[in-house]
């Protein structure tokens, strides 16, 4: 398939006029072709428009159609097979396995959704019949389904040009509720973006889908994007990336006559906790799994393990060597974009020369844009003190805070902000002095992880990728796993509404075969 660099906008490949964007290798610093042409005002409003009118058709697809809809993507996004690896890979320089292990949970999660949609369970139905006779009041008849919240806008991400990005979770778990979508394209892979893009627009068509289902715009400044969550018929947003951006497209939408959610997932830095036995045991062995989850994909995830609390003492000194001589043995791979590497360099500069923090490796690359690994100290005093050494730094860079006990630990743990991720690296001798930081952990992260890392995020039913702010905007959601489908939904109660007009989720015959929840007792379908 040729990549033209045009937007998508409904079933219409149209030249965007609005300035350029073009792809760079981030491996060779080339530009790649072709130009790619920014939206206008007017392409944005067409792309709202189609997808306002297909709204009310599509949300009330079958369910069996739009599951076979979700299935259609991502049979279409295998099917681009080398053509797309090989420009995710010059637009990234993400390595091949990545990239087709990216491409794999792309495609499982839309099947996960397919399913889930089949299954009809996130409906939410729930029935309460009319008991006429009740005393000393009758009750009327009430019935409960999820509906569609509307259209909604996402924002491409720049470290997950699949799984976060044209096809990925805000997309997949958006268009199963039933919501029209509106991408705007990460700048840093553009080719890859409307690739995918074709391959939704493909499906959309081929499903007999209405025109509007989705849209794929490029966006050459901020305008476009900033724009797209302030128009009226965008009804929630669905971001991923830094909380600058975040904050702002927050600012945004609560400032709209109409305020809009923004499931915004944004900074972390993902505590590590090392509890004494586990170091005396094994702190050779974490250190080294350490520095891999460190530096994997040049520690371009938002799960990246940023911060270590840890007892001081020679155990933890053995972790430090440890993991010093790891991370010095890592070749540093090249970072996304030339605005990434230099964010991240600026980030290590600032936390080498804090007269707190004592740098213990500051790791070399030959590579153009390398992401060289970092790895800081301090001391529990002066992490305490200083709030800015709890800010993140988007790459392989983190920080060791030494704690002359654990009650320090726990004490630095309730000041941080909100998480993605805790980690717990505890022995059966750990259990006790780690069931003390477990109720503060659950209010400070959205997924606790033992003996591992954050980084690898399972797409499942029981995983949360989410956590208090400004780990997201929201932390009663996912953006990860089954879940995220409910940020896309809102509940509609019907009263006394008449067979003959109740949707089918809610009519008395069960006709889709739904379980249900029938004058608060579960009802399983037959």
């Amino acid at each position: 398939m040729q990549i033209s660099g045009n937007l998508l906008i409904g079933q219409r490949s149209v030249r965007g006029s609005h300035g350029e964007i073009r792809a760079i290798d981030p491996t060779h610093g080339a530009t790649l072709e072709p130009v790619f042409g920014g939206a206008a005002y007017a392409d944005l409003d067409e792309a709202c428009a189609l997808a306002a009118q297909a709204f009310d058709t599509y949300r009330e697809t079958s369910l069996a159609k739009r599951s076979a809809f979700l299935e259609a993507i991502a049979d279409n996004v295998l099917e681009l097979g080398d053509t797309l690896i090989a420009r995710c890979m010059s637009e990234t320089g993400l390595p091949r396995a990545r990239i087709e292990g990216e491409r794999a949970r792309t495609v499982g999660q839309l099947r996960m959704f397919a399913a889930l949609v089949r299954e009809g369970d996130f409906l939410g139905v729930r029935i309460d019949p009319a008991m006429p006779e009740r005393q000393p009041m009758p009750r009327v008849d009430l019935r409960l389904r999820h509906i569609a919240l509307g259209p909604v806008g996402v924002f491409g991400a720049s470290n997950f040009p699949l799984a976060f990005s044209v096809a990925g979770g805000d997309t997949a778990s958006a268009l199963a509720a039933g919501c029209p979508v509106v991408v705007k394209a990460h700048s840093a892979h553009p080719g890859t973006s409307e690739l995918v893009g074709r391959a939704i627009q493909r499906a959309v068509h081929d499903c007999g889908m209405p025109e509007g289902t989705f849209s794929l715009l490029f966006d050459s400044g901020l305008e476009i994007g900033q724009a797209l969550v302030n128009d009226a018929r965008i009804k929630a947003v669905g971001f991923t990336g830094s909380r600058r951006g975040g904050t702002a497209l927050m600012g945004i939408a609560a400032a709209r006559a109409e305020p809009i959610p923004v499931y915004a997932e944004m900074s972390s830095i993902n505590p590590v906790l090392l509890f004494p036995q586990a170091l005396s045991t094994r702190a050779e062995s974490i250190a080294r799994e350490f520095a891999a989850a460190l530096t994997m994909g040049s520690g371009q995830f938002c799960t990246n393990p940023g911060l270590i609390l840890a007892v001081e003492g020679p155990e933890l000194e053995r972790f430090i060597a440890a993991a010093t001589a790891a991370l010095t043995d890592t070749q540093a791979s090249p970072m996304l974009t030339p605005d990434i590497h230099r964010a991240y360099e600026t980030g290590v500069e600032r936390m080498a020369v804090h007269p707190d923090v004592v740098t213990l490796l500051r790791g070399s690359s030959d590579a153009l844009h390398g992401g060289r690994p970092a790895l800081f100290a301090t001391n529990a005093e002066a992490f305490r003190r200083a709030s800015e050494l709890h800010d993140e730094i988007f790459g392989a860079s983190s920080l060791i805070v030494r704690c002359p006990d654990l009650a320090t630990m726990r004490a630095l743990l309730e000041r941080l902000d909100g998480q993605l991720t805790v980690a717990l690296h505890i022995d059966e001798n750990d259990h006790a002095d780690a069931q003390t930081f477990v109720r503060t952990i659950e209010r400070r992260a959205g997924r606790i992880v033992v003996n591992g890392f954050g980084t690898g995020v399972e797409v499942g039913h029981a995983m949360v990728h989410g956590g208090p702010y400004p780990a997201t905007s929201n932390g009663g959601s996912s953006s990860v796993g089954s879940l995220a489908i409910k940020r896309f939904l809102r509940p509609v109660s019907y009263q006394d509404m008449p067979e003959a007009l109740l949707p089918d989720a809610l009519k008395t015959t069960n006709p889709l075969s739904l379980n249900r929840r029938m004058d608060g007792k579960l009802q399983l379908r037959r």
